[in-house]
Order: structure tokens, then sequence, then C-alpha cells
């Protein structure tokens, strides 16, 4: 008791919310473009209204791969129903002209109101780190990385031929080839191919890590957060796009 008595006050009090990552991150465009959530939090029986942040990305290339992120809080009953209860307004992430990793940090108002579903133990909340394509994906970032590679090649939908033989081809261009009749549906000549070189480069998908961690803070440690939603970017440029709207299309998983 004694211990205790002497135990110093905790200087700081907040909410800590382990995120967990929900999905790959080497990603091109997902399902139409819709929001995706790439973090979850549960936030169930949180204690402060002022939520903060922090997320990496990579691969992200002005004019090439750029994202929209917001933050959204989400309702799941026991049902494994999955519901939008309120949203940031969205962010712009351009990247950089090279690459480089970015880092973000968002401060929100979540909008969840205090004393909600205390009765259902069946309820939870989350708050979750959505993204989507501003723009791109582009398929290959340069000649360079790709390969061209001389072939025959045909419609996948169409049937191959059937006649045997070798393929005699006198007097044709081999930048022009197209086969005769015999050989229907078939054509030669270059065809691009990405290069293999195990680097995501060249796929034309930025990456955007899971939260590093989601926190609920009291107002003096946050001031800036507001239901519209305030960010901090570094090596990535940024900025606000469109006000919030839960009514977009999103993966209802």
């Amino acid at each position: 008791m004694s211990a205790i008595e002497r135990a110093p006050a905790p200087v700081n009090k907040f909410d800590r919310y382990p995120a967990v990552e929900w999905a790959a991150q080497g990603r091109p465009e997902v399902g139409g473009n819709v929001w995706s959530s790439v973090s979850i939090a549960n936030v169930t029986g949180l204690t402060f209204d002022r939520v903060e942040c922090k997320f990496i990305t990579d691969f992200m290339l002005k004019g090439k791969r750029e994202a929209e992120v917001r933050l959204a809080a989400f309702r799941h009953d026991g049902n494994a129903n999955r519901t939008i209860v309120s949203a940031s307004r969205v962010l712009n992430l351009h990247g950089a002209t090279e690459r480089y990793v970015g880092v973000g940090l968002m401060r929100w108002v979540h909008g969840i109101p205090f004393g909600w579903d205390y009765e259902e133990n069946n309820t939870t909340y989350t708050i979750e780190l959505q993204h989507r394509y501003r723009v791109g994906p582009e398929s290959y970032d340069s000649d360079a990385h790709t390969t061209d590679v001389f072939a025959f090649y045909k419609p996948t939908d169409k049937a191959a031929p059937s006649t045997g033989g070798a393929l005699q081809i006198p007097g044709t261009s081999w930048d022009t080839m197209v086969l005769p009749q015999s050989r229907p549906n078939v054509s030669g000549g270059w065809v691009t191919i990405p290069r293999i070189v195990g680097d995501q480069e060249q796929y034309g998908s930025y990456s955007i890590s899971a939260m590093q961690y989601c926190v609920g803070l009291p107002k003096e440690r946050i001031p800036e957060a507001s239901a519209a939603g305030w960010a901090w970017t570094r090596n990535l440029e940024s900025s606000w796009g469109r006000a919030a709207d839960i009514t977009e299309p999103h993966f209802g998983v």
C-alpha cells in the first residue's frame, strides 16, 4: 500500500487503440476505386472524442500514383453488419517526384456520441484509415521497366490454329508479320511486357501502411483536432480535398 500511495501520478493519459492492417500493402485500383480500409482500430469504450493516427506511404509518385485518404468511424452489430457513422474530409496525398517513404499524421474528432449503445453488448465501434486512388495507376513507370519480346500471339478468347506444320512466312517484314489464312487469329510482332525485377516500382501501385498507432487524446494534447480533420505530412505533398461524405461507396466487409 505504501508503494502504491507513493506512485507518481501518470502524466500522459490517453486511450490506446491497437490497429491492424486489413489489406495488402501493394495495391492497384481496387473494386472500381471505392473507399477501402487499410487499417482498423477497435475503439469500443473510448474515453476521448479526439483521435490521432500515424501511417507511412511508399511508391507514391506525383502525377502518377496519388491517393485520397480519410478517417471513418463504423458501427458493427452482432450480425456482422457494418455501418459508417462519420468521416473526416478527404486528404489528397500527392506524393513526390521521386520515391520517398512519406509520413502522415491525422487528428480528428470522431463524431461518435458519448453514451452510445452501452447496454448493447454485441455492438462495437471501429475507426478506420481508408484510401483510394486519386491519380493512376499507370501500367508501367517508363520504358526502363519493360521488355520487348518478339512473339506470335493471339487474342485469348480466339481459338488457336488447328493445322500443323512449320511456320513458313517468306517475304514478310518482321515488324508487321501477319500469318496466312492457315493460321487464323494469330499474328507476330513485338510485345511489351513488364520487366520482372522483383521491384514494386514497375507495377504502377503505391503502398500505404497500416496505422502505426491510433490513440484517443484530450483536447489539451491535440487542440487542432476537429470534425473536419487536421493533418501533417513529411516527404509527402498533400492538400485538403472534398468535405466529408459518408454516402460515397465503400467496401462493406
